[in-house]
């Protein structure tokens, strides 16, 4: 483990609120062993992963040396508290990156693109190369309005989100791209060219 210290000394109170005048690494490392172990505890009961843990306990003593260790009268309640808000911004960071991840599953599936979560038409399109073909001539805003409408079984309101635009735009592109595939599809060997 790496422990990034000034040079040059820093002031610091000890456990028993003294101060203590740390005038080099050794000191400043003979603090960090005295202290860091609690806080990683802590720090990895909070957020269950060692390694983080490690990292988030040596990030507040970095901060406490950056800082020169001013205010600071109990270093063990410094450091919890500073564990609990950094454990805190950590879980925060990964619930919004889980939260994420799964909008991104919802939207493109386990499989990648094409591969719906939910269950849906999409699965049959996909197996019927010429209705595939032919969703493929369509204009992107007609196929895209098809697909979310048909396709997804998405409701008119929620196409018109996904799609930056207006219900009556997601109506009408959604009819025409109807209207073409029917063309497309009634003329034999044409979706597939």
């Amino acid at each position: 483990m790496l422990v990034v210290v000034p040079r040059g000394g820093t002031a610091v109170r000890g456990a028993g609120g003294t101060m203590a005048a740390m005038r080099d690494d050794g000191q400043i490392e003979e603090l960090y062993r005295a202290h860091a172990p609690a806080a990683r505890r802590l720090a990895h009961l909070l957020v269950g992963d060692r390694e983080v843990a490690d990292d988030l306990v040596q990030d507040c003593f970095v901060r406490l040396l950056a800082r020169g260790g001013s205010g600071v009268d109990d270093l063990d309640a410094y450091l919890r508290r500073a564990v609990v808000n950094a454990s805190r911004s950590w879980l925060r960071r990964l619930a919004v990156r889980r939260a994420r991840a799964h909008e991104a599953a919802l939207a493109y599936g386990p499989g990648g693109v094409g591969d719906a979560v939910q269950a849906d038409r999409a699965d049959a399109v996909l197996e019927d190369a010429a209705l595939r073909a032919a969703l493929l001539q369509l204009p992107p805003r007609q196929r895209t309005a098809v697909v979310l409408r048909y396709c997804l079984d998405l409701p008119e309101a929620e196409c018109a989100a996904v799609m930056e635009c207006a219900v009556g735009t997601v109506k009408a592109s959604a009819a025409r791209g109807r209207a073409r595939l029917a063309e497309l599809l009634a003329e034999p060997g044409r979706a597939g060219s």
